[in-house]
């Protein structure tokens, strides 16, 4: 998730979102029915046994779902092609001291910091959309992130 989050959140606006305390993904982690895990797994007896599904609670309702869901297809793949295993266990069913305990990584909490990740010489966002793509789709982030810096308010 750190790599390709602006995919998932690509303006200035969705990093104030992100925010635990709102009950809102902030780290990479996922969960059994816990709304602040990035990936929440719902299985029976919640739902019914044939309605047990995911959700990749990240993206906000500013991302492209054309993007996203490509993002969330070439990651799955990517997962299945090497043969990656889950490294942590599913927060457990509760409150946000249960991220606390669990020292997990967190998610970018800026576009900036967010781009810088995704642009870097190895990314996992290179490795899936390719160099030009990820060129292409960075730069636009920067300049939106230019804007934002030049812009003065009456704040």
């Amino acid at each position: 998730l750190p790599d390709i989050m602006p995919m998932f959140a690509p303006t200035i606006n969705s990093y104030k979102r992100l925010d635990e305390r709102y009950w809102a993904p902030a780290t990479v982690s996922w969960g059994l029915e816990h709304r602040l895990a990035s990936i929440r797994v719902i299985t029976p007896p919640i739902s019914k046994p044939g309605a047990t599904r995911f959700e990749v609670r990240v993206p906000g309702a500013d991302s492209n779902p054309y993007l996203v869901l490509a993002t969330i297809i070439s990651l799955g793949l990517r997962g299945i092609e090497r043969k990656l295993e889950i490294s942590s266990p599913p927060l457990a069913k509760g409150n946000m001291a249960d991220i606390d305990s669990h020292k997990l990584v967190r998610l970018a909490r800026s576009l900036k910091e967010a781009n810088e990740r995704f642009m870097r010489q190895g990314s996992v966002a290179r490795e899936i959309f390719g160099d030009d793509f990820v060129q292409h789709f960075g730069g636009t982030r920067e300049h939106e992130i230019q804007l934002w810096e030049q812009t003065v308010t009456d704040w």
